[in-house]
């Protein structure tokens, strides 16, 4: 879907952005992860926070907004009896691994 590991950005800013990058330097000293690091993370946090479980799993490309409609048709007619991750592990449509990142995730933001 997108680019792999090997992905580079270059980021152009200006002097009145320089203060950004002294606080992106700080943050990754205090992470101890790189400055690349930190900006993804940065961006994980922006656009998955708030977001349900079947949206997450369509971001990261493990599922079709299709898929997540048909799941929660089935969580509707079970008077949503089951957490939908169960139905769509159930059906094949996701494996346990991508729920369980999904679920961090979903969990990691709804915390903060």
């Amino acid at each position: 879907m997108g680019q792999g590991p090997g992905m580079q950005i270059t980021v152009y800013y200006g002097e009145e952005d320089h203060y950004l990058i002294r606080l992106l330097d700080q943050e990754a000293r205090r992470q101890r992860k790189s400055r690349s690091a930190v900006v993804l993370s940065i961006l994980e946090e922006h656009f998955e926070r708030e977001k349900r479980i079947g949206e997450i799993l369509v971001d990261l490309g493990h599922l079709s907004p299709r898929e997540v409609d048909q799941a929660l048709e089935v969580q509707r007619a079970e008077e949503g009896r089951r957490p939908l991750g169960e139905i769509l592990v159930e059906r094949g449509w996701v494996d346990e691994r991508a729920l369980s990142r999904a679920l961090l995730i979903q969990d990691r933001y709804r915390q903060s």
